[in-house]
This record gives structure tokens, C-alpha cells and sequence, in this order.
């Protein structure tokens, strides 16, 4: 325990530098200004940093370099100069200033990073690179927070199109891990990784805010928002409990317009949130972190607006929908965890253990494909719509045995163990002529269980020369069972069809890193990936009695090199990195129908080719400049069936070209610090679907440019953020759900928030 006096002085120090985790305004002089996001460098196992005395102010010199950004990429808190692969890191700070309000927003500007939503917040597929085949049978992109990898790793549950949308407070910032990571994160990561960073409870000090904001869209609903955040000291250095809780209302941009639905704003919803997390060290080798986090995402419809797949023109003026039956949708989230970290001297054992469940209920509108086909039968409907019900339950444990730094040799040993039971219940009621209800026609139920085993470990040696080499191997079996029930008219009949697989899959991560002085370096990597293979539900022949398909499909395996420069010049005042990459992915996993009976195949590979560069640049204590652009040419190397695409056929969004360049400028207004700063993106053309295919048909997603500004003030008691997005208005075509296409129907189409002006007060306490 502190005396008091070492107490004063801590607290003294404290004061002097950081105000609730940032940086303290009246200070503005002798700081670096805002500038791109970065993460608080910890001790080599997470304990607290020692008390110091107060620093000396900052030099002109010093507040003009860049900060050293600390991440867990590698499983190991390092700067991400020496981490051998790209990894961007977006704070969750410089987020809320610049109005972001969903992962569409925090990976915007994130070149070589596509969002395609599925209908709004909570409904969306994430692909990095662009490994991706557009309508995905399971996620091409790994989620985690913290350490807990999170969502489904089967099939069956609709993981691909649901990435977790978490809401921004309290987060402390988001890594953005690119290509395949090999041995560390297992299934689904074959195109990269998301990882959402929390704030840790402290244990020392009392803090707080309270944050209240109001978004105003042009031709849209208001939107406001609410959170707070508080940190409680249970017992110095041994226990802290961090509470916080969030309400976002979206006011809406997208009419409805049809004879039964009229809506104003019919997208608009609600996201709420509350976490809380505990924080015991009872000593300075133990270490547990309990946390519990529980979201909900309300909206009253999608945000999809209707265009023709001819020329990309809207079907309606402004932006609107023409529906038969309302559309709204809910996903709600909780998770719990338990993080156990224990530093034996020579190594760190580390006990991950998670509780998660994704519920989520969405309604369609499919009266534009069976109101006519059915009519073609004698059977007048006004409307069909089908509702989807998807559950998932899911138990991880993971124990990770890293060791102590080393000059020579470090290495790092685990297993991974996770059982998920999911459930995905569709029913297609249908509305009579008179308004009545008229038959159902048709129910499903697809309850299935997915259990892994993994084994993985990592070695690395170090030369005195500045080399670093790495190998690492992961072993992962999964099991597999479902049951798929069918009933009703439009399923031919009630049937029942089982599946079950078993199946193992290697992956490996080799790099080499080569210092070439203390602050640069180039790198090589070798890494895969791969999904899961899985079950599949067959029909039998009624005359030979022989299956009609395969009763299982394979993982398919996706294979990197890379190759890469890290460099912070000029003083620590310039960061460079690029890289260049190609990728190898075959056996790709796609939907083929059997009989009217939708399975999973596996054919065709792909290779992409690209490269990247990120730079940050600090001239001088006020400004902060930074940029990102990525090259990415991504084709089928051979014939896919399953997607109806020959080889040569560019892979779904995948912008050729994709930039973003931010400009940042510090000062001092009426005495207060402030700043201003601009952010210009581009994303090039792109096709949501393949060239010349039936099954799954291309519509052009024009390039767009758009331009966000953000400014802000800082007094002694409150922070004053305002933000413009998309500042001329463009009409941003972001991603579209070609479903409608094979019928006639035109393609849904999700568009950038028209210009939305924001402003965010923040109190902090």
C-alpha cells in the first residue's frame, strides 16, 4: 500500500498529463494535438505503470512526433512498427469526433476495407483485401473483442452477414488485422481480423463522463444520442469496477412509399447498450478481468433504396423504397467474459473464457417475386413476406502460454475449444386480396451445433544482426450436425433432412523481419487461412434411392505472401508503411441449388494481387497530416458453378483502387486548445456480383469521392466536437443486395447518410 505522500505525488503527476484517460486541455501548448488514433503503451504483462514525477514540458521537437501506438496483434503488446504485417488502429476518440455511428463509418476510411450491409446497423459483411464471393457462406473476416473471438464459425447461423456492430463507448480503440492470420485466430479469419479494444477499470483513480449528441441529416430524422461512462476504485490497486451505458437514436433516411406501408424516415431505430467490467489484482502477478456486455439494435425497416441494374439510376426520385409489407429487423447481443492472466516470471498464462448469445429477427418483403408467380397458379395474394428468427449460443475457453520477452527466442503455446448451438426458423405468411390472412407458405427450421478443438503455437528467434524469424501451426478439428425441416406448399411438402461432417484443417504462419535500424524494417509473410467445412442436406433419389449431392463440403484454404516496409523517419516525425501482397484462395465455398434444396459446394479458386500504403506525416505541433490508399486487382482463376462465373471474373467489391487522406490542425481559440481537420475519401468502381452470370448477376457500383470535416473546442469542464460527413451530398452507392435482380427486380441498393451535420458534447468527470 502507497503512503500517503507517494499517493499525492502519483496523483499530482496524474493530473498533470491525463484527465480521464486524455490528454488534459489546459496543457494545449505543451501537448501533441489530435491526430491519428493510438493506444497507451503498457507494461510487458499489463500492470500498472509505475508512479513518476511530473515530466518537463514538451519540447517544440517532442509535441511534433508521431505517438507510438501499442497493440495485441501477435498476442503480444508491441508498436505496431515491429508487428510484420499491416495493421491499422482506429481510436475510438477521433471516431466520435469525426460522427462515425456504425462499423460502416469506422471502417470507411480504411482503403482495401469493404462494409456491405444487409439492411442497416447489425446486418453486414465485412471483407478485407477482397476475399470474398458476395454472398458468403461463412465470414471471410474474424471478430474479437478484447481477446474473445466472437460470432459463428458455422454455417447455418448467418454469421457472414451479421458482423458485430458495436457501439463506440467506452471502447478504447478497433485493430484492423489485414490477410490471413494463420495460427492466432483460427476459422473465418482468412481475409483479416477485427478487433475491438475496451478500457480496462482502474483501480486507482475516480473518473467519468457523461456524453450527449444530436445528428441532423439532410432530408432525414433527427438523431441524438446519450452515454456515460464511470470508473469506481473498489480498493486501490486491487480491485475497479468500470460501468457505462450508451442510447443512440438514427432518425432515419430512406421513405417507404406502396398502397399498404407509407413511411417517413422508415429506417429509423435504436441502438442501446451497457457493459460492465471488474477488475481484480490481488497481486502483481494475478490478474482477472470479468466483463459483461449487452447491445440491442431496433429499426423500423432497411436502409435499402431501389435501382435500376441498367444504368444505376434510382427506380424513384429521392430515396425511397416501394414496399408491400414493412421490414423491421433486431439483433440483439450479450457477452460475457472472464479474463485470466497470471506472469509465472519466464512465462504468462493466459485463460480466455466467453459466454456469448446473437438473437436476431428480421421481416422481408418477397411479394414482388411470388404474388406473381403464384398468380400464374390461381392463387391471388396482396402481399408475402417471410420472417427469419436466428439464434446462436456459444461457449469459447482458450488457455495461451506466451513467454517472457527475449533478445533470442520467445514462443507461445495454446488451445482453443468452442461448442455453438444455433437455430434459424423462417415462415412465409401471405396476406389475401380482402386483407386477410391467406395460407403459410412455407416454414423451416434449420437447428444445428458446431464444437472445435484447436492447437496452436508460435516460435521465434532472434538474431543479434536484427533478424526476427517466426513459425507457427494450428490444428483444428470441428464436428458438425443439423437438421433441416421443411413444410408448406412452395417446399414441396414437409421433409426432414439430416447432415452431419467431421473435418481438420492446418494452417501456418511463417515471417521474417529485418531491422534495418531502431525504427525501420522490412518484413516477409506466409500465411493461410481457411473456412470450416460443414454438412450439407440431400435429397435421395425417389428411383435408385442414390444421394442427389454431396452430403458435405470441404474447408477452403486461402494462401499469402506478403511483403512489406515499416519506417518512422524524419525525427519520428514521418511513418511509412507499405506492403504488397498476393493471395492464393481455392476449393471457394458457394451455394448451388439441388433440386430446389440449397447446398454448399466447393469450386474455383481466386487470386488477388494488391498493395497498400499508409503514411503519417507531423510537420510541425500543429499539424497532422496521415493517408491510406491500396491497389487491389482480385479475379477467379477458375470456373466457379456455384456463382456462375467463369475465370477472369472480378470478385464483388473490389474497388481497383480505394484512398482516404486526413488533415488535422491544432490551435488555440479564445485561449482554449482547438482544431479543425478534413477527411477525403475514395472508393473506386465496383460490381456487387459476377459478370455474365445468372445466378449471381452483377450490378455496377459507381466510384465515389466524399468529404467529412470535423472541429472542436476544449474548456475546463467540457469538450464541444462538431462533424459534417459527406459534405456534398453525394449520393455514395456503398453496396447492393442483388437478390431481386434474377426476377426483373431491380437491385437494393444501401447509400451513404446524405449530409449529416453533428455535434457531441462531452462532460467528463
Amino acid at each position: 500500500m502507497h503512503t500517503l505522500k507517494q499517493r499525492m505525488l502519483r496523483s499530482f503527476a496524474v493530473a498533470v498529463t491525463l484527465v480521464h484517460g486524455r490528454l488534459d486541455c489546459s496543457l494545449a501548448q505543451d501537448i501533441a494535438p489530435p491526430h491519428a488514433a493510438s493506444a497507451t503503451a503498457a507494461t510487458p504483462h499489463g500492470a500498472p505503470e509505475p508512479a513518476s514525477p511530473p515530466s518537463p514540458p514538451a519540447s517544440d521537437a517532442d509535441r511534433a512526433r508521431l505517438e507510438s501506438v501499442v497493440v495485441s496483434a501477435s498476442r503480444r503488446r508491441e508498436p505496431v512498427r515491429e508487428v510484420p504485417m499491416q495493421v491499422g488502429v482506429l481510436g475510438a476518440e477521433r471516431l466520435s469526433r469525426s460522427g462515425a455511428r456504425g462499423l460502416q463509418d469506422y471502417l470507411a476510411d480504411q482503403a482495401g476495407v469493404d462494409v456491405k450491409s444487409a439492411g442497416g446497423a447489425g446486418m453486414g459483411t465485412i471483407s478485407i483485401r477482397g476475399v470474398t464471393t458476395g454472398r458468403q457462406t461463412i465470414t471471410t473476416v474474424g471478430v474479437v473483442v478484447d481477446d474473445v473471438a466472437f460470432g459463428s464459425s458455422g454455417p447455418f447461423a448467418r454469421g457472414a452477414s451479421m458482423a458485430l456492430d458495436l457501439g463506440l463507448l467506452d471502447l478504447k480503440h478497433i485493430e484492423v488485422l489485414r490477410g490471413p492470420q494463420g495460427t492466432l485466430y483460427g476459422a473465418g479469419a482468412m481475409g483479416g481480423l477485427l478487433k475491438y479494444v475496451t478500457h480496462e477499470p482502474d483501480s486507482v483513480e475516480w473518473s467519468g463522463k457523461l456524453t450527449l449528441g444530436l445528428t441532423a441529416a439532410r432530408g432525414g430524422g433527427l438523431g441524438h444520442t446519450a452515454g456515460a461512462v464511470i470508473n469506481l476504485p473498489l480498493k486501490e490497486d486491487v480491485a475497479g469496477l468500470r460501468l457505462s451505458a450508451a442510447n443512440e437514436h438514427f432518425g432515419g433516411t430512406v421513405d417507404a412509399i406502396g398502397p399498404q406501408v407509407r413511411r417517413t424516415n422508415n429506417d429509423r431505430g435504436d441502438t442501446r447498450g451497457l457493459r460492465a467490467s471488474l477488475l481484480l489484482t490481488p497481486t502483481n502477478r494475478l490478474k482477472l478481468r470479468l466483463t459483461g456486455t449487452t447491445q440491442k439494435i431496433r429499426r423500423d425497416g432497411n436502409d435499402f433504396v431501389e435501382y435500376r441494374a441498367a444504368d444505376s439510376r434510382p427506380l424513384h426520385p429521392g430515396r425511397q423504397r416501394r414496399l408491400s409489407e414493412p421490414e423491421p429487423y433486431r439483433v440483439r447481443t450479450d457477452l460475457l467474459s472472464a479474463e485470466l492472466e497470471y506472469d509465472f516470471g519466464w512465462a504468462r498464462l493466459n485463460s480466455i473464457s466467453s459466454r456469448q448469445q446473437l438473437a436476431a429477427r428480421a421481416l422481408s418483403d418477397i411479394t414482388m417475386i411470388y404474388v406473381p408467380l403464384l398468380a400464374s397458379q390461381g392463387l391471388a395474394l396482396r402481399s408475402v413476406s417471410v420472417s427469419g428468427d436466428v439464434g446462436l449460443s456459444k461457449t469459447t475457453q482458450e488457455l495461451r502460454l506466451t513467454s517472457k520477452s527475449d533478445k533470442r527466442l520467445e514462443w507461445l503455446l495454446g488451445v482453443y475449444w468452442a461448442d455453438e448451438k444455433s437455430s434459424n426458423d423462417q415462415r412465409a405468411p401471405s396476406i389475401l386480396p380482402d386483407g386477410g390472412p391467406g395460407p403459410v407458405l412455407f416454414t423451416a427450421a434449420l437447428p444445428a451445433r458446431y464444437r472445435e478443438m484447436a492447437v496452436y503455437g508460435d516460435l521465434t528467434w532472434k538474431s543479434a544482426s536484427g533478424l526476427a524469424l517466426t513459425g507457427g501451426l494450428r490444428v483444428a478439428r470441428n464436428r458438425q450436425h443439423f437438421t433441416q425441416i421443411t413444410s408448406g406448399p412452395l417446399a414441396g411438402g414437409s421433409q426432414t433432412l439430416p447432415g452431419a461432417s467431421r473435418d481438420t484443417s492446418r494452417t501456418w504462419l511463417l515471417t521474417a523481419r529485418q531491422a534495418l535500424g531502431p525504427d525501420r524494417s522490412v518484413y516477409l509473410r506466409g500465411a493461410s487461412g481457411y473456412r470450416p467445412g460443414g454438412p450439407n442436406p440431400v435429397l435421395n433419389d425417389p428411383v435408385s434411392g442414390e444421394p442427389t449431392g454431396v452430403n458435405r463440403f470441404r474447408h477452403d484454404t486461402l494462401t499469402s505472401l506478403e511483403a512489406g516496409y515499416k519506417a518512422e523517419l524524419a525525427d519520428r516525425r514521418l511513418s511509412v508503411e507499405a506492403a504488397v501482397f498476393d493471395i492464393r484462395w481455392k476449393d471457394l465455398q458457394q451455394f448451388k441449388p439441388v433440386r430446389g434444396i440449397s447446398t454448399i459446394v466447393n469450386a474455383g479458386a481466386a487470386r488477388l494481387r494488391g498493395a497498400e500504403l499508409v503514411l503519417s506525416w507531423r510537420p510541425d505541433a500543429h499539424w497532422s497530416l496521415s493517408g491510406n490508399a491500396a491497389y487491389l486487382d482480385a479475379r477467379l482463376s477458375e470456373e466457379a458453378p456455384g456463382l456462375g462465373a467463369a475465370a477472369g471474373a472480378r470478385l464483388p467489391s473490389s474497388a481497383r483502387f480505394s484512398a482516404a487522406l486526413s488533415a488535422h490542425y491544432a490551435f488555440q481559440l479564445g485561449g482554449r486548445p482547438a482544431y479543425a481537420g478534413l477527411t477525403q475519401r475514395h472508393v473506386g468502381a465496383r460490381t456487387s456480383g459476377f459478370e455474365g452470370s445468372a445466378l449471381s448477376p452483377p450490378y455496377r457500383l459507381p466510384a465515389y469521392a466524399m468529404t467529412d470535416l470535423q472541429a472542436g473546442i476544449e474548456f475546463p469542464s467540457l469538450q464541444l466536437a462538431l462533424s459534417v460527413r459527406n459534405l456534398f451530398d453525394h449520393n455514395a452507392q456503398l453496396s447492393s443486395d442483388n437478390a431481386l435482380l434474377p426476377f426483373g427486380g431491380p437491385a437494393l441498393v444501401s447509400l451513404a447518410p446524405p449530409r449529416s451535420v453533428g455535434v457531441t458534447l462531452t462532460l467528463p468527470f
